[in-house]
C-alpha cells in the first residue's frame, strides 16, 4: 500500500444508508481502476453497524445493490435511541482505532451516523458527511438531532442541494468545509433504471401504470398512536374503493396494526405486502398515480420521476422536493382532500433539481481527493480545531 492511499471507513447501518453507499463504493473502485500506482487511491472498509438487522430490511438491499459483504459487522441490533447509539459507539471505537482511517465516511441521519461521527471526532479522525445540511427545524425528530450534531463535528460536509449549503452557513460552518455534490440517492436510482424490470411488480400485483396509490408509512408520529393510525387506515380504505392501494407494511407499522386491532374496511383493493426490495420500490414509485409516504427517500425518488407525492409530516428536511419537485406536505385533517386532488389529475408536476444527475459519487470522490493533503482532525487533548 503506497503513501498516496486514502484509507476510508464507510459506515452503513439502516436501510436508507445502503442506497447511498452503493454508488460510493463503486465510484471508489472505478477510480482505483483508472489511476496508476503513483496517484492517490482508496482503500475502503465497509462497516455495517447492524442497526437494521431484519433480513427483509437489510440483506435484500445488499444483494440488489451489488454491495459485497461488509468487512466488519458490529451487529448491534435494536434498542432505544440512547442504548443503540451507545452500543454502536462502544463497538465502533476499537474498530476505528484498529483500522486507523484517514476518513470516516457517514451518510444520512440515522443513529449509526451520529454514533460513528462522535467516535471518530474523539479519536481525531476526519469525518465526511454525505447528505449534509438537511434540516427540518423540528428538534422533536431524532433524525434532526443526528443531522445537527453530525454536521457540527464533520470535517467535510457533502451537500445535496443549495438550501443545505445555506443551512450550514447559518449555523456558522465555514465555507471551506462545505461542498455541493448533489443527491447520492439519485445515483442509485439512475444506475438501476436500466436494470429495472418495469412490469414485474406491477404484473405480480395486477396493477396498471398510473392506476394505483403507493403507500409507505413507518414514523412513530404516524403509526404509534391508535387514533392517528386508525384515521390513516380509514382514509386508505376509502381511497381503495376507487384506486388500488399498494402498502408494503413496515414491521413497526404491522405490529401497531395488530396491537390496535385495526382492519381495512370495505371491498376496496388494499394490497398489503411485506417490505419490498429497492428495485420494486422504484418501479412502484415511477408508475404510481400518487405516492403517500413519511419517508425521506421516497420524497426524492418521486421528485425524480415527477410522480405526485404527499408527505404525511408537518415538515420536511428536503424542501427542494416541494419548491422544485412534485412533493407536498399533508396531515390527517387534509389527507382526504389532498389525496382526491392528486388522484383527479394525471399531470407530472415539478422538475428535477440541479445535480440530481447520477454523478454525485464521482463528485464525492473528487472532493475527498481535493482534501487529501488537508489537516487531520485535532487529536484528543490538543485543543479545539481551528479553520485552516
Amino acid at each position: 500500500m503506497t503513501d498516496t492511499t486514502l484509507r476510508l471507513a464507510v459506515i452503513a447501518g439502516a436501510r436508507p444508508n445502503f442506497m447511498k453507499i452503493a454508488p460510493l463504493l463503486k465510484a471508489f473502485q472505478a477510480h482505483n481502476a483508472e489511476v496508476n500506482e503513483s496517484e492517490a487511491r482508496f482503500a475502503c472498509q465497509l462497516i455495517h453497524t447492524g442497526q437494521h438487522y431484519d433480513a427483509r430490511m437489510s440483506d435484500i438491499f445488499f444483494s440488489e445493490l451489488g454491495i459485497a459483504a461488509p468487512d466488519v459487522n458490529l451487529d448491534v441490533g435494536s434498542g432505544s435511541h440512547a442504548a443503540q447509539t451507545a452500543a454502536i459507539m462502544t463497538a465502533f471505537e476499537p474498530v476505528c482505532e484498529r483500522l486507523d482511517p484517514d476518513w470516516v465516511v457517514v451518510v444520512g441521519d440515522v443513529n449509526s451516523t451520529l454514533a460513528c461521527t462522535l467516535v471518530a471526532a474523539k479519536l481525531g479522525k476526519r469525518v465526511a458527511h454525505v447528505e449534509a445540511g438537511l434540516r427540518s427545524y423540528d428538534r422533536s425528530m431524532p433524525e434532526e438531532i443526528n443531522r445537527v450534531v453530525t454536521d457540527a463535528l464533520a470535517d467535510l460536509l457533502l451537500t445535496p442541494s443549495e438550501d443545505a449549503n445555506e443551512n450550514l452557513k447559518k449555523e456558522g460552518i465555514p465555507d471551506f468545509k462545505i461542498r455541493l455534490v448533489g443527491n447520492i440517492m439519485i445515483d442509485s436510482l439512475v444506475a438501476h433504471l436500466s436494470n429495472q424490470r418495469n412490469g414485474s411488480i406491477l404484473d405480480q400485483l395486477e396493477l396498471e401504470d398510473r392506476g394505483y396509490v403507493y403507500v409507505t408509512l413507518h414514523r412513530p408520529s404516524n403509526v404509534d398512536q391508535r387514533e392517528t393510525l386508525s384515521a390513516i387506515v380509514a382514509e386508505l380504505s376509502d381511497i381503495a374503493s376507487r384506486f388500488p392501494v399498494v402498502f408494503p407494511v413496515h414491521p413497526r407499522t404491522q405490529s401497531r396494526i395488530d396491537e390496535f386491532g385495526l382492519q381495512f374496511a370495505g371491498d376496496g383493493e388494499i394490497r398489503l405486502v411485506p417490505p419490498i426490495g429497492y428495485r420494486d420500490s422504484l418501479a412502484l414509485t415511477k408508475h404510481a398515480r400518487c405516492v403517500l409516504t413519511d419517508s425521506g427517500g421516497l420524497q426524492e425518488e418521486s421528485t425524480y420521476f415527477q410522480t405526485p407525492c404527499l408527505t404525511l409530516r408537518p415538515n420536511t428536511e428536503r424542501p427542494v422536493t416541494i419548491s422544485i419537485g412534485s412533493n407536498r406536505l399533508t396531515c390527517i385533517e387534509t389527507l382526504r382532500t389532498d389525496l382526491e386532488e392528486c388522484l383527479a389529475s394525471d399531470n407530472r408536476p415539478g422538475q428535477i433539481p440541479p445535480l440530481w444527475d447520477g454523478k454525485t459519487a464521482e463528485r464525492i470522490v473528487q472532493a475527498l481527493l481535493d482534501q487529501r493533503n488537508g489537516p487531520r482532525a485535532t487529536p484528543p487533548g490538543s485543543g479545539f480545531r481551528r479553520p485552516a
